[in-house]
């Protein structure tokens, strides 16, 4: 042996007369796999790509939710057949196994579809309009009803099949067509027809005297328009978000649902709605007169409509301005809290309670004064108007006395004549205080009849006599010619004139034979 290692990247020297294998192939190091165990693997991969190819689904694998249903006749319906739900594919046909007249679909939903209830039905409708591939549309039921569980199985009564072309044409035969040739021709001939004047009267003026056909035809100027509207309805029906339309039908299903379960008060409703319709049409002359009143009442209502839109932006301005306030209102009820824990302190029964029990002892009282007052205030009412209209002109007219005149008003030579009294007592000398005043007296007898003489409790002398200085001139006013003017209770005094304290003078009169020296 050599004690030298051999480079293994120099290939060894070959005698060429015994070459030998070549050891770079079949070298006595070869490590690799056996070709025994790759012609095994090579055998088992082939065996799977062949099981894929032909079931089409991953051996050992959930197939998810799995459904079948039981077909009368599942024509032309294959496996990879698409299942939809309001159009749109939510999971596949995996198997149809034929057993006679009936066939067992068994196909598979997703997620998207689920939940499918028991009262879910199928129907089995073509792809294409003349004859092709089918698909099943799956209805998933009312939410109401139990959910199916995977591998559960829809019954028959529960699945519908389409209608083939075949089938069709059999059921047309030749009385049947006869029949349709004759409606056809009827429908030509109704189309083409000129209406009577007697047919015309009930129509509307746009397509009176126009054949079916015509009026059809002008319909569909109006047609497009209508479309569009349609078109724009319908689309305001699918709502603004997911599931807004069946939301709506799930709440018009339970306001159905509340209307059958009082199906005696809905009849009811029902019935007062007749009567209540019917009372309208009965009055339909008036309800007429009423509507048309109410365009002249909509133009005389405007103005007010227009000035409470002008109202409006600045009520919202105020509710503007408001939002502060309202924002300090808890506050402000937190701060009068303490205020109203002593105000209701304050209405005990040994505070105000007292004062108010008292109030209410004197209300009777103050109650029937004020019932009197209503008595009172009319009496001062007419002595206060008797004051300002009759006593204080009177008493403001100066008195006409001739030389004698001070030209002031009578009321206050009243109060001269107080002051002359107030001093007719004075101290006169160191003897003490006297009247001073002239005491009547003189040569001129006169007299005076008595007015108030011979009655009653008054004086009994009916004349009465004094001594003058001089004779009298005249006597200013003069008494009425009847005596004393009547006194009436049941006159205002306001209504009366103001007497003339100025009137004419009176005449003496003869002599008194009584004066006679």
């Amino acid at each position: 042996m050599s004690l030298l290692r051999r480079n293994p990247r120099v290939p060894p020297k070959r005698d060429p007369q015994n070459p030998g294998p070549d050891e770079r192939i079949f070298g006595r190091h070869y490590r690799g796999p056996r070709p025994v165990a790759i012609g095994v693997i090579v055998a088992i991969l082939f065996v799977v790509g062949f099981y894929l190819g032909f079931s089409k689904r991953i051996p050992f694998t959930s197939r998810g939710y799995e459904l079948h249903a039981t077909l009368e006749n599942a024509t032309t319906l294959k496996p990879n057949s698409p299942v939809r739900i309001a159009g749109v594919n939510v999971g596949k046909v995996n198997t149809v196994e034929a057993d006679g007249n009936v066939a067992e679909a068994t196909f598979t939903v997703s997620d998207q579809g689920l939940p499918i209830h028991e009262d879910a039905t199928i129907k089995l409708r073509p792809r294409l309009f003349l004859e092709g591939n089918f698909f099943l549309d799956l209805q998933p039921g009312s939410p109401s009803a139990p959910e199916l569980e995977s591998g559960s199985t829809i019954p028959m009564t529960q699945t519908t099949t389409a209608v083939q072309i075949d089938e069709i044409l059999t059921s047309l035969q030749s009385d049947t067509r006869a029949n349709l040739k004759r409606a056809l021709k009827g429908y030509g001939e109704a189309l083409n027809a000129v209406p009577t004047g007697s047919e015309d009267a009930a129509q509307d003026p746009d397509v009176q005297g126009l054949t079916g056909a015509e009026a059809i035809n002008k319909t569909f100027r109006y047609g497009g328009k209508a479309g569009r509207t349609s078109a724009i309805v319908n689309q305001a029906l699918l709502g603004q978000h997911p599931h807004d339309l069946s939301n709506l039908i799930r709440a018009q299903r339970d306001l159905f649902t509340k209307l059958a379960s009082t199906d005696g008060a809905l009849s009811d409703l029902i019935t007062n709605f007749n009567i209540t319709a019917g009372a309208l049409a009965s009055e339909s002359g008036n309800l007429s007169a009423s509507i048309r009143e109410l365009a002249p009442t909509l133009q005389e209502a405007e103005p007010s409509l227009r000035h409470l839109n002008d109202a409006l932006p600045w009520f919202r301005k105020l509710a503007r301005e408001s939002l502060p306030g309202i924002r300090e209102l808890p506050a402000t009820i937190r701060a009068g809290s303490p205020w109203l824990v002593q105000a209701g302190r304050l209405l005990r029964e040994s505070e105000l309670g007292r004062t108010a029990h008292l109030l209410a002892a004197a209300a009777p009282g103050l109650a029937q004064a004020g019932h009197a007052s209503l008595k009172l205030f009319p009496q001062i009412g007419l002595f206060s108007r008797c004051v300002s209209e009759n006593l204080v002109p009177a008493g403001n007219v100066p008195i006409d006395d001739g030389p004698f005149s001070t030209g002031q008003p009578n009321i206050r030579e009243l109060f001269y004549g107080v002051a002359q009294l107030a001093g007719e007592s004075q101290g006169f000398d160191g003897n003490g205080p006297f009247v001073r005043f002239q005491a009547g007296g003189g040569p001129e007898l006169v007299r005076m009849d008595n007015p108030r003489g011979g009655e009653p409790g008054g004086v009994k002398n009916n004349v009465l006599w004094a001594h003058n200085i001089a004779a009298p001139i005249a006597t200013r006013p003069r008494l009425p010619v009847g005596g004393q003017p009547p006194f009436r209770m049941d006159v205002p005094c306001y209504t009366q004139a103001v007497p003339d304290i100025n009137g004419p003078a009176a005449d003496l009169g003869p002599p008194s034979p009584e004066a006679a020296p």
